[in-house]
């Protein structure tokens, strides 16, 4: 699980970084005077960054083009995106539900 938040944490921390240098170096023209206007712009770009990595790595997948799909996840900071696991819930029946309920709002049973 520790793996998994580094890896979350760095596919979100680097398309951040990809967008504030974009944005604090003018390479796209975008003339950017104040703070806010400069932190729009950071956000636009890194989200769009962070789009069109993902719809690659999307896509690669689709075709099963293992370079596009390497190139597009270092990219965004961590070769594969985090596994989460299938995060089935287990079964419980509606009388365990309804047993559950009365517990959790201190009502005790009537036995």
């Amino acid at each position: 699980m520790q793996g998994n938040f580094f890896i979350s944490a760095m596919r979100t921390l680097v398309p951040l970084g990809v967008g504030l240098v974009l944005s604090l170096t003018g390479h796209l023209g975008i003339p950017v005077d104040s703070e806010q206007a400069a932190l729009v712009v950071l956000v636009i770009l890194a989200g769009a960054y962070y789009l069109l990595l993902r719809g690659l790595e999307w896509l690669a997948d689709r075709l099963a083009w293992r370079p596009l799909r390497l190139a597009a996840g270092v990219l965004l900071g961590w070769a594969q995106p985090p596994s989460y696991g299938t995060g089935d819930l287990p079964h419980i029946s509606p009388e365990e539900l309804a047993a559950l309920r009365r517990r959790a709002l201190g009502e005790g049973d009537a036995r």
